[in-house]
């Protein structure tokens, strides 16, 4: 892979990432469509989407630092509750345990990891079929016309207002799972996950930001499995300075696009983005056949 694609192909993961046109169906597409190799790298599919996690994590940065500080929170009181617990059994004046989730943001931190774990078994389990359904374009086309289905049915939504607060583990399961989905390539994370949670009934701005967020521990923990077949690959500096550029082309690109995002959900204009996944998915399905 040339120092070109791997910035081509950085510009493609930064545009379909957070745009909800699905970053994995349109890599899969270009390497079908232009004959990339990237040599089945493990390590550069991980930059990639580091590359993008850095925009998640610069965008929603406050929000994460709080969130992070109320998980090691939950985890003291939790241990308190335990050293109580014991006190309590030899005292005639038992004290009180520590609510554990009080607030919005520790609500929100049990959300993510409860849609997480769906998710993570989806993933795990289907991992061979995903990676088989990327070596083609018959099965990018196919989701990419179902995630513009997707797309103008979260146009056609209405507003909502839950916030963490009114959100019921039930509810954070389904999201889990339609984002556990979502790991086909051609079915779009961001426009499945934002769907599914303006189904459920979110408010439309913390839709936006529990899919953005929610994709933290997905990428993390896909990346995390990944880690051990890095070893094998041979990197020299040429290819080690393609895939960094690859990275900051699609960190670049994606805060672009993240910020175009968050205007059109709140605009419900995601219309437009289901016309072109009907486009693409049509002309990935005829190239399917034509270029095999």
């Amino acid at each position: 892979m040339s120092f070109l694609q791997s910035i081509f192909l950085g510009i493609v993961q930064g545009l379909t990432e957070f745009l909800p046109v699905s970053s994995s169906g349109h890599l899969a597409i270009m390497q079908n469509i232009f004959k990339i190799d990237t040599g089945s790298s493990i390590l550069y599919d991980v930059l990639l989407h580091f590359g993008t996690l850095i925009v998640v994590f610069y965008l929603y940065r406050k929000e994460i630092g709080r969130l992070i500080l109320e998980f090691f929170g939950m985890v003291r009181d939790l241990f308190d509750n335990l050293k109580i617990r014991r006190e309590n059994r030899n005292s005639s004046e038992p004290r009180p345990l520590h609510r554990i989730i009080k607030n919005n943001y520790r609500k929100f931190v049990v959300l993510i990891l409860i849609s997480t774990i769906p998710t993570g078994i989806m993933g795990y389990l289907g991992r061979k079929l995903i990676a088989d359904a990327a070596d083609t374009l018959l099965v990018p086309g196919i989701c990419l016309l179902i995630t513009g289905v997707i797309l103008l049915l979260s146009d056609r939504t209405k507003n909502n207002h839950k916030i963490p607060q009114d959100v019921s583990w039930r509810e954070a399961v389904i999201i889990g799972i339609a984002q556990g989905f979502a790991t086909l390539p051609g079915l779009s994370r961001s426009g499945t996950t934002i769907t599914a949670c303006l189904l459920c009934g979110f408010e439309r701005s913390f839709a936006v930001k529990y899919s953005f967020i929610l994709s933290i521990p997905a990428i993390l923990g896909a990346a995390v499995l990944e880690l051990k077949d890095i070893g094998s690959e041979v990197i020299t500096p040429s290819l080690a300075g393609s895939y960094i550029s690859g990275m900051i082309a699609a960190a670049v690109v994606g805060y672009i696009c993240i910020r175009t995002m968050i205007r059109l959900i709140r605009n419900k204009k995601l219309h437009y983005f289901a016309y072109y996944c009907f486009a693409a998915g049509l002309f990935a399905i005829v190239g399917h056949f034509f270029l095999t």
